[in-house]
This record gives structure tokens, C-alpha cells and sequence, in this order.
């Protein structure tokens, strides 16, 4: 089928939400949220969406989230088990919202997950199959986590998959440089500067 597709692209933000990247998250003064701050990864992902619009290139975004009581999320899971406690990942409160920095807007897409994927279960495929999508620009947190789901589900979809390295974080740079090894196979990790060229923007 990826052959069939035409090469439209799309830019797709991964959990970007306050429970994860902001400062004054859940995760704010923990080790993921030192490797955010200290990776910058907020503000490069605000150049790359920026980068990503004046290229006429769509920019959607993913979250994880669950109901108010909790129903969907997974008491088994090692990952998710504990977020009804903590109080973490609730829709409609403000650990859900994308971060403020990204600068979201009304029309763009927003998936929202109960897994690591964002394929699974989501309304993300048929998006992508109504735009026409066939490359896939992408970043976010965790690298080991979300990026590694969307990376290999999308490359089984026959997806073109491309992570914008400087917009993913891990709760350690050696845990995020192991990530993006073991997906050098399915996809091509780019830097920030790389992939504003090819989206037509100058550096900054």
C-alpha cells in the first residue's frame, strides 16, 4: 500500500501535554522532566510545528488520556497502573492539555490515546488515509515510549518515518540515544536544523 500513497506529510507531536513537559506537570521536577528542560525540547518543538505551518505541512497532536473514572486505563499495565492514584492522564483537566508553548490551534487534530501507540484504537489512520499522508515527521516524550510505538507501528503501515531527534526527550540521554538506535532500522532521525531545511525554513 505505500507505494499507493502519495508523499504528503504530516508532523505529529507525541504527548506533548503539561502532565509530561511542563514545569509545574506531574513530571516537571523529575528525571524526564530534567532532560526535557535541559534538551530544550519544548522550544524545538515550537520551531519545528513553526517550521512545519509555513511549509503548508499539517501538524496534529497526540495524547494519552482517560475518562474521569478511569475505565479504560489498564490495571495491569506496569506503565499506567498507577495514573488513577496519581491522579495523572484525567481528560478534561489540565495535565491533558497540550502544552501552552506549542501554541496549538483550534483546527488541528487531536488524537488522544489510552496506550503507548498512537495507532492503536485511535482516530489517527483514518486521518492520515483521508489527508493522503505517506511521510510522517515526529517527535515527543518518551523516546522509548510513544516515538518507539509511533515510529514501528507507522512503519508496518508503510509510512515514510521521520523523528525530529531535538524534539524527543527520555528520563536519561542514554536511555534516549539507545531509543533512537534501535529505530535507525524503520525510519531516519533528523535534526531540528535538517528538518527545517527540508520543510523550507531558514535556522534560526
Amino acid at each position: 500500500m505505500g507505494r499507493r500513497r502519495t508523499m504528503n506529510s504530516i508532523y505529529l507531536v507525541l504527548d506533548m501535554q503539561n502532565d509530561l513537559v511542563h514545569a509545574d506537570g506531574a513530571n516537571g521536577k523529575t528525571a524526564l522532566g530534567e532532560q526535557v528542560a535541559g534538551r530544550g525540547v519544548v522550544e524545538n518543538t515550537a520551531r519545528a510545528i513553526a517550521g512545519a505551518r509555513a511549509a503548508g505541512v499539517p501538524v496534529a497532536f497526540v495524547r494519552v488520556g482517560f475518562s474521569e473514572n478511569y475505565e479504560e486505563c489498564p490495571a495491569g499495565s506496569p506503565l499506567f497502573s498507577g495514573a488513577p492514584k496519581a491522579g495523572l492522564f484525567r481528560l478534561g483537566t489540565w495535565g491533558t492539555e497540550i502544552h501552552p508553548g506549542l501554541g496549538m490551534r483550534p483546527e488541528d487534530p487531536l488524537i488522544t490515546k489510552h496506550r503507548v501507540s498512537p495507532f492503536y484504537a485511535t482516530t489517527l489512520e483514518p486521518l492520515l488515509s483521508a489527508r493522503r499522508i505517506g511521510r510522517i515527521y515526529c517527535s515527543g516524550v518518551s523516546t522509548q515510549a510513544v516515538v518507539q510505538a509511533a515510529v514501528r507501528d507507522g512503519h508496518d503501515r508503510d509510512f515514510e518515518m521521520i523523528v525530529v531527534e531535538d524534539g524527543c526527550a527520555a528520563a536519561s540521554l542514554e536511555e534516549h540515544r539507545n531509543s533512537l538506535q534501535s529505530l535507525a532500522r524503520f525510519c531516519r532521525v533528523e535534526t531540528l536544523e535538517s528538518v527545517l531545511k527540508q520543510f523550507g525554513s531558514p535556522p534560526a
